[in-house]
């Protein structure tokens, strides 16, 4: 699947997404993603799309939006910072999507 848009800044594209059906708020922790308190295994979520965000001149800017969707048809959005977590296990979760997401891609 090949990105189709790009949006300005980090807030446009959540607001657009969310015109998508991608209303969740979604959270990882470790290899799980939490949506409304509820914990999933991040195994049964894909990348729809994702856009990088860099900041002009602070490194604290830089951001990904992720629009994920599971196999049960839950849709939201994650936004991950560059470099600020400490959880190992979250950022090795993290690659995996990413994999998953080249390969599909690849197709």
């Amino acid at each position: 699947m090949k990105q189709q848009f790009h949006y300005a800044t980090v807030s446009e594209a959540i607001e657009e997404l969310k015109k998508q059906g991608f209303a969740l708020d979604l959270n990882l922790k470790e290899n799980n993603i939490i949506a409304e308190e509820q914990v999933y295994l991040a195994d049964e979520f894909e990348i729809v799309d994702l856009y990088r965000y860099e900041g002009a001149s602070d490194p604290a800017d830089e951001a990904t939006v992720y629009a994920l969707a599971s196999v049960s048809g839950l849709k939201g959005i994650l936004v991950s910072g560059y470099g600020i977590s400490t959880d190992e296990a979250a950022t090795e979760t993290l690659k995996q999507l990413h994999y998953k997401y080249l390969e599909a891609k690849q197709r």
